[in-house]
C-alpha cells in the first residue's frame, strides 16, 4: 500500500514537471500575441541607381534603401556609390561602385529641387576616363529622387566646375540632359540634339539597363520618333547593345500632353497577341529613353485605341 502510495505521488511529481516544462517553454496564446505585437519590421524600397557596367557602360539596376525622405536617401545613394562602401554587398559583383574609396560628404542641403553636394578631397583620386563617368553616376542616380531636380558638386568648399584630369568643363548646374554613355555624330557644335536611348544588358537571367545619350546636329525627326528607330534597329556605332523592340513595330501615332505622352501601335507591339502582353523589357526601355529625353512623367502605351499599359516610375 505505501508503495503504491509513493508511486502515485512520483507519478503526480513528474507530471507536474512536465506541465511547468510545456508552460515555460510554450507561452499561452495572449501571451504569444503580445510578442508579436511588439515585432517591428523595416520595410525597404528599391530605388534606380547608376553604376559601372561590365562593358564599361554606366548601367541602370536597383538597390534596396530605407531612407524616408530626399536627404537621406540622397545620403544613402552616395554611400551606395562610394568603392568599398557598407552598401557594397547589396550590389550584383558584376557591377563596380564608381565614387573614390574614403569620399566623405561633408556638407550636403536641399533646396527648391538643387541638391549641394559638398564632397572630401578624395573624391578627385581617380583617372581620367573614369571622371566624368562619376558625374553622369551622380547625376542620373541622384535626380531619380523625387524633390531633386538638380545637382552643384563642391570639393573641400569649392565649386567643381572642371574636371582635373580630363579638363571637361562642367555646366552651373547638372541635371539629366547632361547626358549618359555619350555618341557623338556631329559636324558643328552648333544646334545640337540630344536624345538618350535605354538599351538592355543581361547577366545570367538578371537584366539592367544601358542608357546611352546619342548626339547629333539632326533637326529633322522628333526625337519619340529617333527613339523608336534606334530601338528597332540595331545601333551601328556599338553592336553589343541590345534591344527587345521587334523591327515590325510601327509607331502609329503619338500625343504629348502635360507630364503624359499617349503612344499608339501596331499589335506587332505585343509578345503575345492572345494575352496582348508587352514586354517588360519592351516597356522599360521605351518608357525610360522618353522619360529622360523629354522630361515626361508618364508614357500610356494603347494598340487600336485601346490602352495597354501604362507605366509611371514610382
Amino acid at each position: 500500500m505505501l508503495k503504491k502510495s509513493a508511486l502515485r505521488r512520483i507519478m503526480a511529481s513528474s507530471l507536474a514537471l512536465v506541465i511547468a516544462t510545456i508552460l515555460y517553454f510554450f507561452p499561452s496564446q495572449e501571451e504569444n500575441l503580445l510578442l508579436k505585437q511588439n515585432v517591428s519590421y523595416v520595410s525597404l524600397d528599391e530605388t534606380p541607381i547608376y553604376l559601372l557596367g561590365p562593358d564599361e557602360y554606366v548601367i541602370r539596376t536597383t538597390i534596396a534603401t530605407k531612407a524616408t525622405n530626399s536627404i537621406n536617401l540622397a545620403k544613402e545613394m552616395i554611400d551606395a556609390l562610394t568603392i568599398e562602401s557598407n552598401r557594397k554587398e547589396f550590389i550584383l559583383s558584376e557591377f563596380k561602385q564608381v565614387i573614390p574609396k574614403n569620399t566623405k560628404i561633408l556638407d550636403i542641403s536641399l533646396e527648391q529641387g538643387l541638391l549641394k553636394v559638398n564632397f572630401s578631397q578624395e573624391f578627385l583620386n581617380t583617372s581620367a576616363n573614369m571622371e566624368e563617368k562619376i558625374i553622369e553616376s551622380l547625376v542620373y542616380t541622384l535626380t531619380n529622387i523625387p524633390d531633386i531636380e538638380q545637382i552643384m558638386i563642391f570639393v573641400e568648399g569649392t565649386k567643381l566646375d572642371m574636371l582635373p584630369q580630363s579638363k571637361i568643363k562642367l555646366p552651373n548646374t547638372l541635371d539629366r540632359s547632361y547626358g549618359i554613355n555619350k555618341v557623338y555624330d556631329i559636324a558643328s557644335l552648333k544646334d545640337l540634339t540630344k536624345t538618350t536611348v535605354y538599351y538592355i544588358g543581361q547577366i545570367n537571367d538578371f537584366i539592367y539597363y544601358i542608357p546611352v545619350t546619342k548626339i547629333t546636329n539632326d533637326q529633322g525627326d522628333h526625337k519619340i520618333e529617333i527613339i523608336i528607330d534606334e530601338l528597332k534597329s540595331s545601333p551601328i556605332y556599338e553592336t553589343n547593345l541590345m534591344s527587345y523592340l521587334a523591327s515590325s513595330v510601327e509607331l502609329e501615332s503619338y500625343e504629348e500632353l502635360e507630364n503624359q505622352i499617349i503612344l499608339s501601335f501596331n499589335n506587332a507591339i505585343f509578345d503575345d497577341f492572345t494575352e496582348q502582353n508587352i514586354l517588360e523589357e519592351v516597356k522599360y526601355s521605351i518608357s525610360l529613353s522618353i522619360e529622360d529625353t523629354l522630361n515626361i512623367k508618364e508614357v500610356i502605351f494603347k494598340v487600336n485605341d485601346k490602352i495597354i499599359e501604362t507605366f509611371k516610375e514610382t
